[in-house]
This record gives C-alpha cells, structure tokens and sequence, in this order.
C-alpha cells in the first residue's frame, strides 16, 4: 500500500495572485491613464471642472476601479507572504506590509481627494457661499493633492518592490531575472516620489523612469504567474508494507 504525504502546493496562490493582478493592472491603468489624464486639465481649474462635469460618471468609474484595484492589492499581499515567506519570513513580513500600506492604505484614504472634486462641483445648496471659479479651484487643489498622495504611496510601494525583488531572486518558485526587474522599478517608483517633492522640475523624467520600468517588471510578473504560476517541486513518495 502507498501513502502519498504532500503539502499543500503553491500553485493555486500563485495563479490567483495573477489573476488579481491583472485586475489592478488593468484598473489602475484605466482611472490613471485614461480617466484622470483625460479629465485633468493641468493648471486649468475651469476646464478640468468643465471636464469632470461633463463625464461625471466616467470620473465615478475611475473612483471605483482605483478602489478595486487597492481591494485586489491587500489579497495579492497576503498571497505574496505566503509563497516567499520560506526564503525569509521577516523580509517577507515586512514587503507585505509595505504593500499593504502604500496602496490599500494609503492610497485608499487618498482617494478622498479624488472623490472631494466631484462633492465641490456637485452644486450642493451648502456650497452657495463659494463662487464657480472658486468651486473649480478647490476641485483642481484636491485633484493635486490625489496627485501627491499617489506619490507618497509610491515610496512605500518602492520598497516593498526592492524586497519583493530580493526575495523573488532568492526564491527557486519563480525565475531570477523577475526579481530583477522588480528591484529595477523599485528605484523608478523611489525616484519619481522623491523626485517630484525634492526637484519638481524633473518631474517629467521620474514619471518617465517609473512608467517604464514598473510597466515590465510588474506585466511580466502578472504573466508569469497566470502562465506558469511557480516552479513547484514534486512530492515525496513514502511506501510502507
């Protein structure tokens, strides 16, 4: 008679970790890159509002899919410290708990900002005291201030990507060259947070680095995962008579 002993495989955690990072990858990608870049009018408060008011729905959407990108974050966390926490439990630890501050904290309260702009155009009866122009300026300030918290988000976010990349190269479940350009974005989310606060005029190019090198670190490790989850060892056969 054979008995088979086996631990429960990690392929299961890795193949949903992927399929919800697809979903923050496509939701976060649709409120930043399309919503927000096509509603905000840099510096133009009258034209943003303009903008907002006559997609107030689709600024809603953007609203929603950023809040369940941040949802989907906080399991992928939890499902990351599970699969590397036999390289490092402490590093791991601490990576989720990055992640788990930079987005479905911080980045969550944050979205108050975003969601301030559309209450100031509202034309609630309790923003009568205020005129249009002011309304649309408050609107633009809060929508700046989204902005910053973003990048405050994006520092934690910058570590947490340093140690998932470390622990991605020391781990045998997933191939080294993702750990790599984990630890690559980790330095293009750093510089565009500490870019922007410190040398603002360089902005451009923090936000350029960060486009570019989080873009391939963080598809190729979605694809990985959803094609082929994780190198999972064979279990061990025991036999007894």
């Amino acid at each position: 008679m054979t008995n088979r002993t086996t631990e429960t495989s990690p392929l299961i955690y890795a193949r949903i970790a992927g399929a919800l990072y697809l979903i923050i990858i496509i939701c976060a990608g649709f409120s930043q890159g399309y919503v927000r870049s096509n509603l905000i009018v840099p510096g133009d408060a009258t034209a943003t509002a303009n903008n907002i008011m006559a997609s107030e729905f689709l600024f809603r959407v953007g609203f929603v899919s950023d809040l369940i990108a941040f949802l989907c974050d906080a399991v992928v966390s939890v499902l990351f410290y599970i699969l590397l926490k036999p390289v490092n439990k402490t590093l791991s630890l601490i990576a989720a708990s990055l992640r788990l501050l930079a987005h479905p904290a911080i980045a969550s309260i944050n979205l108050l900002n975003h969601f301030a702009a559309l209450l100031l155009l509202s034309g609630a009866d309790y923003l009568a005291a205020f005129e249009p122009v002011q309304l649309h300026s408050l609107a633009l300030l809060f929508l700046n201030m989204h902005r910053y918290g973003y990048l405050i988000a994006g520092a934690f976010f910058g570590v947490h990507c340093f140690l998932l990349g470390y622990l991605l190269i020391k781990s045998d479940l997933f191939p080294g060259i993702l750990g790599v350009l984990l630890v690559f974005a980790s330095f293009g989310y750093l510089t565009e947070s500490f870019t922007y606060f410190l040398f603002p005029v360089y902005e451009a190019i923090g936000s350029l680095f960060v486009v570019i090198s989080a873009s391939v670190a963080e598809l190729l490790l979605c694809l990985w995962l959803l094609i082929k989850g994780v190198r999972v060892q064979q279990p061990v056969s025991v036999e007894t008579s």
